[in-house]
């Protein structure tokens, strides 16, 4: 690997220094991180050189328009740089209150003798994110953008950990693409998943000569072996653009990939339409010499501002749902009232009713349903098709959410029969079409108070912040699979141990797990088993980071789980303050740490055939605080145990399938 030290970087300071007329360096706040821009032989270039080593080699910057190719012809005219402080809070996200710390740069591009192209780059001492500013020229005021180079080159060596895009109109009902494909592990660089990239985010392991660090990593935990890990993603998309996933062209050479044709059922183009002057969405690289920095890094929200005032103040919490153990014949009116009072029982907040539900229960008896969730304090969030046309689901309602009147006049209906909220699923890809059709739902839902969950669709790009009502997406392989599919069930801990570290360090999850019954039908005695532990449902629930959390709990579970699984999951919060990474590699294993006021979560779970055995150094608690410690044996028998700390360390074991759980103040 190309290692690349500047004794340089103490003169950087907050600026740039120029190494000749064609490379400007930038430096973060901390001085650990430097972006090398170059405008050589005309084709813009970047670099980033992490603690010393280059970790993405020299890249492709540019975009091309039906204007112009602003991949070449192009001089690097000016550079201006500035630092950003500012303080943010979010209630939906992994940390309550965030301290934002960057150096940006704006780099203006010329070409003929016009300026043509800013590059924008934001620098934290973890992350670089750069995005595009098109300007207009000759009277134009608006362009096409057919595609982007914008490249990210790994040194040789590079191991990847990645989920591949699946192709347009395939799965069931042809709704494919929707981001639910298993993931790759430990792979070297050079494939392009199945043909057609990787959906974002993507995490990279770069070789290392450094040992790692402290920083974000717990005292007296084990050590990784030396790497840089590097977090790859998008923020900031919205109905102006298009959504985008991860192409390899060649060994580590990867770039932006626009949709594909096929995504819509043909319909729109896979190009941009925007109004001049533009502004791209943000392209994401994390860093870190642990998995720290890309389980805690708050990038995504970074960058973007609310686009609208929220209609209502929004309250967050657990419910749960019939569907995952009952399926469509559980979508009946006498069902989901049982449902309603087992959530009162759990003091849960709501309860999803799913597909259907129009057919099977119907309007009038929906309405009555809703009133009766109320008198319980339970409220209701009800599923519908996304459906225009572009797939074959059949499930209802349909029609409802793909045009402006239908879909305002179904939300007043539910707005004056106190809905919560809306499950929309079913999606057809990430052209700039459905880009807008996510926007125009989440803005007519914010008019009349509901919240919004996404399934069956793309990943959330920073939507916490930039629309208050946004929850949660799935863009994931979730739980209603462990229902379809004993292998599914299977390979349940492998896949958990790698959202932690990749799918959810970007976004809100709808998993909607932590499932109690030990089989998943409504009997509990027939259906998919479930090969892990109590206490690993109850992990889950701290691993899975969704300000709102549907969880796969049944009524039954009142009697024939342990007592002190349900006292666990009538307490677990949705919402954070704090995270912190403890230990893990994806696929692997995963322990981290939550914090919810004053009371800290520690979460692990195990996905290896060896127990993972550890001395976990926990400076969150003080020495000879009492903590609660839900743990598994060997034969993942859990239990409840109070343990004394003499130290801010305790010795743990976690089986294969197994969990750990620590709660203390």
């Amino acid at each position: 690997m190309q290692t690349m030290k500047y004794w340089m970087l103490s003169l950087l300071a907050l600026g740039t220094l120029t190494i000749h007329a064609e490379e400007k360096l930038l430096s973060s706040p901390d001085q650990q991180t430097t972006v090398i821009v170059n405008d050589k032989e005309g084709r813009p270039t970047y670099s980033i050189i992490y603690n010393g080593e280059t970790v993405i080699e020299a890249a492709p910057l540019g975009l091309v328009t039906n204007m112009d190719d602003l991949t070449e012809g192009l001089s690097l005219k000016s550079v201006e740089t500035d630092k950003t402080t500012n303080i943010y809070e979010l209630r939906t996200i992994k940390q309550s209150q965030t301290l934002f710390m960057a150096t940006t740069a704006v780099c203006h591009f010329e070409k003929r003798g016009h300026e043509v192209l800013d590059i924008e780059f934001a620098i934290t001492n973890r992350d670089v994110a750069f995005r595009y500013r098109i300007l207009p020229r000759r009277g134009t005021l608006s362009c096409v953008v057919k595609g982007e180079a914008s490249g990210f080159r790994f040194p040789q060596n590079t191991l990847t950990f990645l989920c591949p895009q699946s192709g347009p109109m395939g799965g069931f009902a042809r709704t494919s693409p929707s981001y639910e494909t298993s993931y790759s592990y430990d792979e070297p660089v050079g494939k392009n998943g199945w043909g057609e990239g990787y959906t974002f985010p993507c995490l990279f392991k770069v070789p290392s000569a450094l040992q790692p660090t402290k920083t974000g990593k717990q005292k007296g935990n084990k050590q990784a072996d030396p790497a840089i890990w590097v977090l790859i993603s998008e923020t900031g998309t919205d109905g102006g653009y298009v959504g985008c996933r991860l192409l390899n062209e060649s060994g580590g050479n990867y770039r932006i990939g626009f949709p594909q044709e096929g995504e819509m059922n043909g319909f729109g183009s896979t190009t941009a339409s925007v109004a001049l002057p533009a502004t791209t969405p943000w392209r994401t690289i994390t860093m870190g010499q642990t998995l720290a920095h890309i389980v805690e890094t708050t990038i995504a929200w970074d960058l973007v501002q609310p686009k609208y005032e929220a209609s209502r103040e929004y309250t967050y919490g657990k419910g749960t749902w019939s569907w995952i153990i009952g399926m469509d014949q559980s979508c009946n009116f006498d069902e989901q009232k049982r449902y309603i009072d087992f959530a009162a029982a759990m003091g849960y907040r709501s309860v999803l009713v799913d597909a259907l539900w129009d057919v099977q229960i119907g309007y009038d008896r929906m309405a009555e349903l809703a009133k009766y969730g109320r008198s319980k304090g339970v409220g209701l969030f009800l599923w519908y098709n996304s459906n225009g046309s572009w797939n074959d689901a059949p499930q209802s309602p349909k029609h409802k959410m793909d045009r402006s009147g239908a879909r305002r006049r179904e939300m007043k209906w539910m707005h004056d029969n106190g809905i919560l909220g809306i499950k929309v699923d079913f999606f057809g890809g990430d052209k700039q079409p459905m880009m807008q059709l996510y926007e125009d739902i989440l803005t007519d839902a914010n008019d009349f108070g509901l919240q919004v969950i996404f399934h069956g669709c793309t990943l959330p790009r920073g939507w916490e912040r930039m629309y208050p009502n946004y929850v949660a997406s799935e863009a994931v392989l979730a739980s209603e699979n462990l229902h379809f599919g004993q292998g599914a069930c299977d390979g349940e801990a492998r896949a958990a141990a790698t959202h932690t570290f990749v799918r959810n360090t970007v976004g809100s999850m709808d998993f909607g797990g932590s499932a109690l019954n030990k089989r998943y039908n409504a009997d509990n005695k027939s259906g998919t088993t479930r090969r892990t532990s109590d206490v690993y449902a109850l992990a889950t629930a701290v691993l899975f980071q969704s300000s709102v959390q549907h969880f796969a709990l049944a009524p039954n579970n009142l009697t024939d789980a342990p007592a002190w699984a349900i006292y666990f999951m009538k307490q677990v919060p949705t919402t954070w303050d704090e995270v912190r990474f403890i230990d893990g590699y994806p696929g692997r294993y995963a322990i981290m740490a939550r914090r919810c006021g004053q009371k800290w979560y520690i979460a692990g779970i195990n996905a290896q055939d060896e127990p993972v055995k550890a001395r976990l150094w926990l400076p969150m608690f003080a020495p000879g605080t009492q903590v609660a410690v839900y743990a598994d044996d060997a034969q993942l028998n859990g239990s409840r145990q109070d343990v004394k700390l003499k130290k801010a360390q305790l010795d743990i074991t976690i089986p294969k399938n197994g969990g750990l759980v620590i709660v203390g103040e």
